[in-house]
């Protein structure tokens, strides 16, 4: 089996690499997160003239048709620098879950979506549910009436559209509407690691056939499907993230003195910095071998993808925590990136699914 990446592969690492080493460093992610609208749409915009909001979708659809392998190389670049833009959100999320429904429309929202013009959040997840995400209490009568509630919708306050798991006649759909209709209100608020979320309200909004994207077992596969590929998504950023936690601890402990030499000398702090090399490397070769089962679409894709979420739920956390007690009080500042490193980990490892429920499903 070829492990290696092509070179059209590694030209997209190349030029991510460059945009968050000249145009994305730490100072200019903070600048983000303190605006008003949590992400920057001049830098939305750029993504959109290199490519990278297309390149999920197909061709049909006017994208680039890349799969899981580059979205992996996307992500891991991304871990990296901490990227806070909501492409997760409306590309992975949404986009994708779009490009291969069944709706008759799709083709003009993706258009826009490629063009940095649109915004569209998934609401898929409820209070009291935990990570069930196929029994939603939101109901669509059937006079297509839509009631409920939906919690930590991406970018929710930025999303110009919504899609909505629901059930009607106890049939499980997603349906598209627009987030300024009457009926719909939208609280907003900050994640740990400086993300927007929302929790969205539908009281007695009025939709239509129209509005139905897909139904029963189709929905419940969207679902699915669009699920699994943002878990491996969150993944490569950990593993992007496990690998600047190493390498920025390592840089440290060399320029730190302590007793007149580089505490990198201590034998102690040298094998705590191994566990972490390891710890990052076993997480890359689970990511090669997760994004390699979901891109053949393999039957066993779920169960590689659990796996590697929950590795990275326990390790990912493990060594952001290792990189914070070397870097001493410093780690915690918020003037250093570690300190981030280690929120954005506990983000992902809480993000559809922590640790000990993947464990869980790996071995059902």
């Amino acid at each position: 089996m070829n492990l290696n990446y092509n070179d059209e592969q590694n030209m997209l690492r190349e030029q991510i690499q460059k945009f968050c080493e000249s145009d994305y460093d730490f100072y200019k992610r903070e600048e983000v997160i303190k605006s008003d609208k949590d992400f920057d749409n001049n830098v939305w915009k750029l993504f959109a003239e290199q490519g990278w909001l297309s390149m999920p979708f197909s061709e049909e659809s006017g994208g680039l048709g890349f799969g899981p392998i580059e979205l992996s190389i996307l992500f891991e670049e991304f871990g990296k620098a901490l990227v806070i833009e909501p492409y997760l959100a409306s590309i992975v999320l949404s986009g994708t879950l779009l490009d291969k429904s069944p709706y008759n429309q799709k083709s003009e929202l993706i258009e826009n979506i490629n063009s940095g013009n649109l915004h569209i959040s998934l609401g898929y997840a409820e209070v009291d549910k935990g990570y069930d995400y196929l029994s939603p209490t939101t109901n669509l009568d059937s006079n297509y009436v839509l009631n409920g509630t939906k919690t930590l919708v991406l970018n929710g306050a930025n999303a110009e559209k919504l899609l909505v798991t629901c059930v009607q006649d106890e049939v499980f759909k997603i349906v598209i509407l627009d987030q300024n209709i009457e009926g719909v209100s939208v609280n907003s608020f900050s994640t740990v690691d400086g993300q927007s979320c929302s929790e969205i309200s539908f009281e007695n909004v009025k939709l239509d056939e129209s509005t139905v994207v897909a139904s029963g077992d189709e929905a419940i596969n969207l679902i699915n499907e669009t699920i699994n590929l943002a878990v491996l998504c969150i993944c490569a950023e950990a593993v992007g993230l496990m690998q600047s936690c190493y390498l920025k601890t390592l840089e440290y402990t060399k320029g730190r003195e302590q007793f007149g030499q580089p505490i990198s000398n201590f034998q102690v702090l040298q094998h705590r910095m191994v566990d972490m090399y390891i710890e990052s490397e076993l997480a890359k070769s689970l990511l090669i071998k997760a994004m390699l089962e979901v891109n053949n679409q393999s039957d066993e894709m779920y169960k590689h993808v659990s796996a590697l979420k929950s590795y990275i739920g326990k390790y990912g956390k493990l060594s952001a925590k290792e990189a914070v007690q070397l870097h001493g009080g410093m780690g915690v500042s918020e003037e250093m990136m570690i300190g981030h490193y280690l929120k954005k980990m506990i983000s992902i490892d809480a993000l559809f699914g922590n640790a000990d429920y993947h464990l869980k499903k790996f071995a059902s």
